[in-house]
């Protein structure tokens, strides 16, 4: 017998956004930070957190049923998971990228409609203060460190599966292009004794990088480079690594950064992109079909695309031959050997 049709996934997608915004306000209220101490009784953690007895009581059992909190008769206190990645005071955080997500693109995919029907971004850029946000952003060095810390928070597993996977012992020196805070390049500095290693970013960018890879352990074979990947070449290395850079771009300015990363490897160099890279077919992986929506909001020509996709880039790059990885979750990384 087949089973009998229901509404259930439509409406549970439909009103997803209910149960993403109870966790983005958790989050920005700091709730697991709060309760990284010990379980609190509803008073206490509702007191503490200025919420309104008619809110409270609802707030925190939703956050138990969505399997966020765990109540007992000590009252609320963190699950496993909540506890190790939202957790302010712990380097396993990764709230920076949700605190990001409920300030920033929570209003925006609130005009999604607008974007597919213009192809339009809907973030700063439609107000014309997207200068604005990024010079605000890059001149507040608090600021800065914590919206890099998020995208190592994002990436780190994929970060070390990379520092694990890839065949760094046929090879000497690898640059990071965007590197960000570094993790990438620490991470497989960390796994690869031998290797000495470059992370190429904007000026601003270079305490954080010096500060991270010295408390990693590994500032005396990473080096920080200042520089814009549009108004300079690649630094030469016998690896160059891309983490989320691409997706940023339309399709002529990707072509334009794998051909540079072409040029700044030698014979029998390597390329490794890597993001959430779409299933060939399209249908699989909705991370990272999702993400490239994301980009149509936040960007005037970026995308996300397929493994197949970046590879016929590359060939027409000049690599030799490709292959596709899978890393964590939605993650994937392509790589073009020269």
């Amino acid at each position: 017998m087949n089973e009998p049709l229901t509404p259930d996934k439509i409406l549970q997608t439909g009103l997803a956004f209910w149960a993403s915004k109870t966790l983005l306000s958790a989050i920005e209220m700091g709730l697991f930070t709060e309760l990284s101490r010990g379980s609190e009784s509803l008073d206490s953690i509702g007191g503490r957190l200025g919420l309104h007895p008619r809110a409270a009581r609802d707030f925190l059992d939703a956050l138990v049923a969505l399997g966020f909190l765990h109540r007992s008769d000590d009252g609320y206190g963190n699950t496993p998971e909540t506890d190790l990645f939202l957790d302010q005071k712990k380097p396993s955080y990764v709230g920076g990228i949700l605190e990001m997500a409920n300030h920033r693109l929570y209003p925006f995919w609130g005009h999604l409609t607008e974007a597919l029907r213009t192809g339009a971004p809907q973030n700063e850029i439609k107000t014309g203060k997207e200068g604005l946000v990024f010079e605000t952003l890059y001149a507040d060095p608090a600021r800065l460190k914590a919206f890099l810390a998020a995208m190592t928070g994002v990436s780190h597993g994929a970060n070390m599966t990379i520092a694990g996977a890839f065949p760094w012992k046929d090879y000497r020196t690898f640059v990071d292009v965007g590197t960000a805070q570094g993790d990438l390049a620490a991470q497989i500095a960390l796994a690869n004794p031998h290797l000495q290693g470059t992370g190429l970013d904007l000026p601003e960018v270079a305490p954080v990088f010096e500060e991270y890879v010295a408390a990693v352990g590994v500032a005396d074979r990473l080096t920080f480079l200042p520089g814009d990947f549009f108004k300079q070449d690649i630094p030469k290395a016998d690896v160059v690594l891309m983490g989320h850079i691409l997706h940023d771009w339309d399709l002529p300015t990707k072509k334009m950064l794998i051909a540079k990363a072409f040029d700044a490897i030698p014979v029998g160099g390597a390329l490794v992109v890597y993001e959430a890279i779409i299933d060939d077919d399209r249908s699989k992986n909705a991370f990272g079909l999702l993400m490239s929506l994301n980009m149509l909001i936040e960007t005037p020509g970026g995308f996300d695309y397929t493994g197949a996709d970046c590879a016929a880039w590359m060939k027409e790059a000049g690599f030799s031959t490709t292959r596709v990885e899978p890393l964590v979750g939605p993650d994937s990384m392509v790589i073009g050997i020269k």
